[in-house]
């Protein structure tokens, strides 16, 4: 599964300099931040009603199909920022044996909602 993610990020980062004309990445980072975080915005939005109608496997596939979108959207916002995959993958490892409510109270957070 990782191997995925990893490959995803080195063809995003090969076509971040790409002719925005021949390719979709390329596009967004000429756009900018701000049209990729209303892409990511926009793909949130559509996993949340894909979700609500997950109710059998056509409604599942849709879901899992928005949020192929919302990760790779979300790739391409933190290939924009400078972050590297491998900084979310290592913040997900580390939280790992570890229950939400401790995380988030070593972060100062309020209890999970």
């Amino acid at each position: 599964m990782n191997d995925v993610i990893a490959q995803l990020a080195a063809t995003l980062a090969q076509r971040k300099g790409a002719d925005p004309d021949s390719s979709y990445v390329a596009s967004l980072h000429q756009r900018g931040l701000n049209k990729i975080l209303e892409k990511v915005g926009e793909e949130a939005t559509e996993v949340i009603l894909a979700a609500k109608d997950a109710r059998d496997d056509r409604g599942r596939d849709a879901l899992v199909g928005e949020v192929a979108d919302l990760w790779f959207h979300s790739m391409v916002m933190l290939s924009h920022l400078d972050v590297e995959i491998s900084a979310v993958t290592d913040c997900l490892a580390a939280r790992f044996g570890q229950s939400g409510i401790a995380e988030k109270a070593s972060r100062g957070d309020k209890a999970a909602s």
